[in-house]
């Protein structure tokens, strides 16, 4: 199986290096091991960055580390937006040029350590479809994060338990793994830090298996969020209706066959 790496960057190019001397050492001993998971083979990987309109020279440090890497069975593709677009349409972009049987985003900050990659890909079993890290889980954590930047993403994967499904304690996270038939199925619209959680969910309220993998949240070392909050805020909340209906109407539907 191929596996296709989507790592969006944005004003990044101060972890260039850390993506280079930590990312690379996990997937070289994931295809010299050649294992997926414990079902699946992995014969070769993917590495799609795509640059968000960067200003710093993101693209241009990216190339100037991974160009000249020589490891078999890894490729890597630079893909740009002229114009800062969004995380959501950062993912969207490297989805739809990904190649891959299994596809993961990855954070370019590495506040999710890389590696824990191999962990989480093993969490993707027969029947599961979507595997997502989740600090937010009993068995997970945060390390370095202040409380205050951790109020919105907690409350608001609190509610998505309530309204989507809560055996799934995460799902504001970019650290995931699809399988590519999520991918080709589920669209999802937003371009702003919504789109991962809006692809996720989509794609649960279409019957796709999704687990967390307990994951460690960790303060980024270069650099600063993206994240704008209040627009942020004000995206979840409207997409938080659209779930509230559709889950109304499915149980509308479900009613109305019980009764006929």
């Amino acid at each position: 199986m191929k596996l296709s790496l989507i790592v969006p960057c944005f004003n990044e190019a101060e972890n260039v290096p850390k993506l280079h001397d930590e990312l690379l050492s996990v997937i070289q001993s994931m295809l010299e091991r050649g294992r997926m998971n414990a079902d699946e083979t992995l014969e070769s990987v993917e590495m799609i960055f795509v640059d968000d309109g960067s200003s710093d020279g993101t693209r241009a440090r990216l190339k100037e580390r991974f160009c000249d890497v020589k490891i078999p069975g890894l490729s890597f593709h630079f893909l740009r937006h002229e114009v800062n677009a969004g995380l959501g349409a950062a993912i969207r972009t490297g989805l739809s040029q990904a190649s891959g049987e299994i596809l993961m985003t990855v954070d370019s900050d590495g506040t999710y350590q890389f590696s824990e990659i191999p962990a989480l890909l093993n969490c993707l079993t027969s029947g599961v479809d979507i595997v997502t890290a989740s600090p937010y889980h009993p068995q997970g954590g945060v390390i370095g994060v202040p409380e205050y930047r951790l109020l919105f993403s907690k409350g608001s994967s609190m509610l998505y338990r309530i309204l989507v499904d809560r055996s799934v304690y995460t799902y504001t996270c970019l650290f995931r793994a699809y399988r590519a038939r999520v991918v080709r199925e589920v669209s999802f619209d937003s371009n702003d830090f919504l789109g991962g959680t809006e692809l996720l969910v989509k794609a649960m309220l279409r019957g796709f298996h999704a687990v967390d993998f307990p994951s460690v949240l960790h303060k980024r070392m270069y650099g600063v969020s993206k994240a704008r909050i209040a627009r942020t805020v004000r995206s979840h909340l409207k997409f938080m209706g659209w779930v509230l209906l559709q889950r109304m109407r499915m149980t509308l539907h479900m009613q109305a066959q019980g009764t006929a």
